[in-house]
């Protein structure tokens, strides 16, 4: 071949398909960054909730509604009542308000453990000694599950979510409710979180 192709050793070629690519990864790279930074936090939360992880239950704190706290632990099959599903149900479902934006703290008592909750989006370590912070919005009212996704010992597989998503209304009278139920904190009185309660349900 007497003249052969300049496709290959070619210098500007070389340069060229390495550099565009490489540009364009930049140019993708700012907004993304951006964005990540702004999914791991909501700028306007409502509320907040707190969750601890513990070997091999739940604990879950609301600091702006009186530190109202309590645990939660799977039921045992031979408790089940009809419509609960199996290795998902707990004796005390965390309960947030709908469309309302939430942020979540998470930490851990013991060793590493992971709250999952697939259709909201959420998957974050709870390290001991550390607080992840996220958030939600959950856009529709219902029940919805999730699992413990980090190995956390020999009962890692008994540590289920549930969350019930109520209206804000309804989640208002939830809370003074759950308040005389719960006595784990008793920091804030019974008036102020009924007051608290009733600034909820007139929003």
């Amino acid at each position: 071949n007497p003249t052969p192709s300049k496709t290959t050793h070619n210098t500007l070629l070389e340069v060229l398909w390495t550099g565009i690519p490489v540009l364009i990864l930049i140019a993708i790279a700012i907004p993304s960054m951006k964005i990540l930074y702004f999914t791991d936090k909501t700028q306007n939360a409502e509320m907040t909730l707190k969750v601890i992880g513990n070997q091999w239950y739940w604990t879950y704190e609301y600091p702006d509604h009186g530190n109202l706290t309590f645990d939660s632990n799977i039921i045992p099959d031979e408790e089940l009542r009809e419509g609960q599903p199996r290795m998902l149900s707990v004796d005390n479902p965390v309960v947030l308000p709908a469309n309302t934006n939430i942020r979540l703290l998470m930490s851990s008592n013991d060793v590493m453990h992971n709250w999952a909750m697939p259709s909201l989006a959420i998957k974050m370590d709870t390290v001991p000694g550390r607080v992840n912070e996220t958030w939600t919005r959950i856009n529709k009212p219902g029940d919805y599950y999730g699992m413990c996704s980090e190995l956390c010992g020999v009962n890692h597989g008994y540590m289920p979510i549930h969350i019930k998503a109520l209206p804000k209304k309804e989640f208002a009278t939830w809370l003074v409710k759950a308040r005389k139920e719960f006595a784990t904190n008793n920091s804030t009185d019974k008036e102020t979180v009924l007051h608290l309660a009733q600034s909820e349900i007139g929003k």
